[in-house]
């Protein structure tokens, strides 16, 4: 049965005109800030969730997440599910190393986080068929939507992203659930979800609007440079330098001074509690909280290096400030375009050095650090932590699976069977779910779609998956078609 979420912001986003732009939320610290750009971003608390209180393991646990978004599709069969026993074009070159549970092994990529897997959980059976999502951009629209879409453009990938896409879950997430803190609810970091010239397609909040958008945190510098979290600005957060607290606070006051004298328009908004809103984009800027949670020089030189010195490790400690000041969801996308050289996961070809000197170590530094301290600080009981990618990679190395050329040193793009974390948030500590076959081809046993992750987030945070939203045509659309695997809680 539908649920309505109430006070459903979708219904009116036909009309593009009431639209705010992306220029008009962004822009926090200039003129932007004494509008209702903000303000607008905060009205998420007037959405509260009706999907109500199904209950069951790790039901309503999670007030935060962290998603770490491996987009590229790493092999799992190179990480934390090596297979023996199998043809060479199969095994693994890398040597398969014991872990702090009995009888798991991942590979000698992850020596860290082969400590601590007593602490998450890991889903060794994702998979799903793909019907057309052997290309990345379709498999992370997916993947951050729950939904599949039929616009392909004639290279095989998808458009670039439209105001009538599904929305990104987090997106959701915040509109159901906003916090109550002055706090930008929802931000996305280092760079954008990207297949070649297709930027952000399953990042935004599509048919729910651009209120609803994450805040984007995309430093300047290119892929490889490893110290760009180094040189983050966040001007929009910022108090220009003519302007003090006190300058806000009187230029609220003259706002009330005009507001009165012009009835028709507070009668047109009396139910939308402007005022409130207002101020608490005043709260966001002049606080300094925000512009704190970016300042990584607070944090001592210990613990910056126990992340790694790179764009993905500060990524996840910047994304544990986040959380700790206030923010509801991260997402830390991996920081290499798919499609691409180097440290990126979509490993077609030099397999083998590129994620033994590249890939993987950063990897395993930051997750690690970002679960043990989560973990230490006492967060990790309130904060849901899920690393995964749009697929996993092919058991026989050198083949085509997806139309492209592979060495034998590389793995071609594999949605039937592919590894998943969850950590947090009343997820099971030190639990494997699901098991693949002898050659991590397939599940064979508690096989778990994309979209039933997706229900289980929603599940975690108290949210009914089957919730439902009203899309641009005004038609009722559920939150994700799945439903919570919930022997994945405990």
């Amino acid at each position: 049965m539908w649920r309505i979420a109430s006070n459903c912001a979708a219904k009116d986003l036909c009309d593009k005109h009431l639209q705010p732009t992306r220029r008009d939320v962004l822009r926090v610290g200039a003129s932007g800030l004494f509008g209702m750009s903000l303000s607008s971003l905060l009205a998420l608390k007037s959405h509260a969730s009706e999907s109500g209180n199904h209950g069951g393991p790790g039901w309503g646990k999670a007030k935060s997440i962290i998603l770490c978004y491996l987009q590229g599709g790493p092999s799992h069969l190179d990480l934390w599910d090596p297979k023996e026993d199998v043809p060479d074009n199969v095994k693994s070159v890398f040597k398969p190393i014991s872990t702090k549970i009995p009888g798991v092994k991942f590979t000698e990529n992850l020596p860290r986080l082969a400590t601590i897997n007593d602490r998450f959980t890991m889903i060794r059976s994702m998979s799903y068929s793909p019907n057309g999502l052997f290309n990345h951009t379709a498999a992370i629209y997916q993947m951050m939507t729950g939904y599949t879409t039929d616009k392909v453009s004639p290279s095989g990938q998808l458009e670039p992203p439209s105001p009538k896409d599904f929305p990104n879950f987090g997106s959701n997430i915040v509109r159901l659930q906003p916090s109550s803190e002055a706090m930008l609810p929802f931000v996305m970091l280092p760079r954008p979800l990207q297949e070649s010239n297709v930027v952000g397609k399953g990042g935004t909040a599509g048919f729910l609007g651009k209120a609803y958008d994450p805040y984007t945190l995309y430093p300047p510098g290119d892929d490889l440079l490893m110290s760009k979290m180094d040189s983050v600005r966040v001007d929009d957060l910022q108090l220009q330098p003519d302007v003090f607290s006190l300058r806000l606070e009187r230029r609220a006051r003259l706002r009330d001074l005009v507001d009165s004298h012009m009835p028709a328009i507070e009668k047109a908004v009396a139910g939308d509690k402007l005022d409130e809103y207002y101020q608490q984009a005043i709260d966001l800027v002049a606080s300094g909280r925000a512009r704190e949670a970016f300042d990584l020089s607070q944090e001592d030189d210990a613990e910056r290096d126990r992340y790694g010195r790179t764009t993905f490790g500060q990524s996840c400690l910047m994304a544990r400030r986040l959380v700790q000041a206030g923010t509801r969801v991260v997402e830390v996308v991996w920081p290499k375009v798919a499609n691409s050289d180097n440290h990126s996961w979509d490993q077609h070809k030099d397999l083998s050095k590129r994620m033994r000197d590249q890939s993987a170590p950063m990897f395993d530094a930051g997750l690690t650090a970002l679960i043990e301290d989560l973990d230490e600080r006492g967060m990790l009981e309130e904060t849901l932590v899920v690393a995964v990618g749009e697929f996993g990679r092919s058991p026989q190395r050198g083949v085509s699976t997806s139309g492209n050329n592979n060495s034998d040193d590389g793995r071609d793009h594999w949605p039937y069977c592919y590894t998943a974390v969850m950590a947090g948030a009343g997820s099971k500590r030190g639990y494997v779910h699901g098991k693949s076959d002898a050659t991590g081809s397939a599940p064979v046993e508690d096989p778990v779609h994309p979209t039933e992750l997706l229900a289980s987030i929603y599940h975690s945070f108290g949210i009914d998956p089957e919730t439902t939203v009203l899309n641009h045509l005004k038609q009722p659309r559920e939150l994700v078609k799945a439903k919570a695997v919930t022997s994945l809680f405990s």
